[in-house]
């Protein structure tokens, strides 16, 4: 079912200003009031240049308004254009008065869970795209494309890009790069090969693609996989990509191999194009060089993270590198244009590698690898050091800012996968239930229930946290800041809880972020202090963001699938 709710369209109409053009999106800097893409531009900072906010007034934020949607949890980093914020869920998008909140339009698409039977969902959306006056909007449950017209919320195109019966969906933040929307799908354990493409924006038409697991015998990546394993390696796109105009590249983070805990059937091998950050030609989806985190995973450390683009000095030398805060709980710096390996630390607790060689190649620890039967206690657990957290880098502080799970330690499973069947989970690990599923099929190799997970339930599950919720020793959420030239930690805001929430920092020299016990806060880029803080009801699951209207410089959160609004008194 779908439909669609206009409301005083005249002076939505009478608000919206210019088409979001390419040269636009190319220069954010020019337009710090709006927030254009994902990342807040195409180098993925996620740094506003707005400093009305800083770090005498921030305690002074208010709240002005906010967007609680009618469906399902809100991984969403919302879009503003010109005093509009497009924002939504995995089930509906809206236009908002980004000064009042008040709506202009609603397109809405619920669905029944009883029509996707055995769909391994992972129910949100993590955020839109533009161009022109087109928002690009992709769907969680079957897999559609959607074109909307922004002034009015009317679907101009829509187009189903995958099967949602083989086990994708989509998720991830699309790319606009000239002419194209660009994207890839996930698959949720489910043994199916995915991919990244580009759409031509007018009428969703391919334009090409390129598959992060190998697609034909005949590609040579298919050498890096055992037998025929290959054929099921998933490499799934769970977060939105990067890209550089002056190479026309863009940059984009794998998932892990299918099975995901038991590497058993594709070992030796390191499994590509798994768990890697690959460089395509932005106008025809070539790959231009690929880095591989973690070779032959069996640990579930998807490379979900935002890549973030920056020129910084390194040896005595401006280089223009890659910054990437790994699943694996490892910080790296990369080339950006070659993909070379330039430095690779630890920035959370780990047991799984000794180290990383000359080449970038992981020094595994023995006893980890391969993975003994029945599982290991290993750090970090399968939420890895950090997830699909987008983080920060700000040009003014030269520092890296990222959410992070420390000292975190739990049991990775490994069981008999079985045999891979369409509709079926194929992890090698617990199984757990799709919809309308309620016990496994004939065929998979383990039945006793759920995959285990890190005992962390959210503020919303458990109330208000208390003060000492979790001790250090029982592992920690925190926001931090690292010095990209030598890895080093600079600061840590501890949470007593861990952490779903992305990272903001701005012009004002203020970081922006969250954490699952329901405090969103406010703290000094320099040194990591505690400068404002508000409980918003739940975790915080998405990027804040921050704009402007008027001159009025506003802070965007969430909290229990909740969208907050924050800004000076008046």
């Amino acid at each position: 079912m779908k439909f669609r709710v206009p409301v005083i369209c005249a002076i939505f109409a009478a608000a919206s200003s210019g088409q979001v053009t390419f040269d636009r999106l190319l220069h954010p800097g020019r337009e710090p009031q709006n927030w254009l893409t994902y990342s807040g531009g195409y180098d993925s900072h996620r740094f506003s240049p707005l400093a009305q906010l800083n770090r005498s007034n921030v305690k002074n934020l208010q709240m002005k308004w906010v967007y609680h949607p009618d469906y399902s949890k809100m991984e969403n980093t919302p879009l503003v254009v010109d005093g509009i914020i497009y924002a939504g869920t995995a089930q509906e998008v809206v236009a908002l008065d980004a000064v009042t909140g008040r709506q202009y339009w609603k397109y809405a698409r619920p669905f029944n869970r009883s029509d996707y039977m055995g769909q391994h969902a992972y129910e949100v959306n993590k955020g839109m795209a533009i161009s022109g006056d087109t928002l690009f909007w992709a769907t969680v449950y079957d897999c559609h494309l959607i074109a909307i017209d922004t002034k009015n919320g009317h679907v101009l195109w829509d187009v189903p890009f995958a099967d949602w019966k083989l086990g994708y969906q989509f998720n991830v933040a699309p790319l606009i790069v000239k002419n194209m929307v660009i994207l890839g799908q996930a698959t949720n354990e489910m043994g199916s090969n995915c991919w990244v493409a580009a759409y031509d924006v007018k009428t969703g038409k391919e334009i090409w693609r390129f598959y992060t697991a190998p697609n034909s015998g005949d590609d040579p990546a298919t050498k890096t996989w055992s037998g025929d394993s290959w054929k099921h390696g998933g490499s799934p796109i769970w977060n939105g990509g990067s890209y550089d105009p002056e190479t026309n590249l863009t940059f984009w983070g794998t998932g892990n191999p299918n099975p995901g805990w038991n590497g058993n059937a594709r070992a030796p091998g390191d499994n590509l194009y798994s768990d890697s950050v690959v460089a395509l030609d932005a106008d025809t989806g070539k790959l231009k060089w690929y880095y591989q985190f973690t070779p032959g995973d069996e640990y579930d450390w998807d490379s979900t993270q935002v890549p973030v683009l920056a020129d910084i000095e390194w040896k005595g030398k401006l280089r223009k590198v890659m910054l990437w805060g790994n699943r694996n709980g490892f910080f790296y710096v990369l080339d950006r244009a070659t993909g070379e390996y330039l430095m690779g630390k630890p920035f959370i607790k780990q047991t799984w590698a000794v180290g990383i060689d000359e080449e970038g190649r992981p020094i595994k620890a023995p006893g980890f690898w391969p993975k003994p039967m029945g599982g290991i206690a290993v750090m970090p657990g399968s939420q890895g050091g950090t997830n699909w957290y987008p983080p920060s880098y700000s040009p003014r502080t030269g520092l890296f800012y990222m959410s992070v799970w420390d000292n975190y330690k739990a049991i990775s499973n490994k069981s008999d996968p079985g045999p891979w069947v369409q509709g079926q989970l194929y992890n090698g690990s617990n199984w757990w239930a799709g919809y309308g599923q309620r016990a496994p099929q004939s065929g998979h190799g383990d039945t006793t229930g759920r995959r285990a997970r890190a005992a962390t339930p959210t503020a919303a599950a458990r109330g208000r946290a208390l003060p000492n919720y979790k001790t250090e020793a029982e592992g920690y959420g925190a926001i931090r800041a690292i010095d990209p030239k030598t890895g080093e930690k600079k600061w840590d805001f501890k949470m007593v809880d861990n952490t779903e929430s992305g990272v903001l920092s701005t012009a004002g020299d203020l970081v922006f972020g969250g954490g699952m016990d329901g405090d969103f806060v406010a703290l000094d880029a320099k040194t990591g202090d505690l400068l404002w803080s508000v409980y918003l009801g739940g975790a915080n699951s998405s990027g804040p963001i921050s704009y402007a209207v008027n001159g009025k410089q506003y802070i965007v959160g969430t909290g229990a699938g909740t969208m907050y609004v924050f800004a000076l008194p008046d």
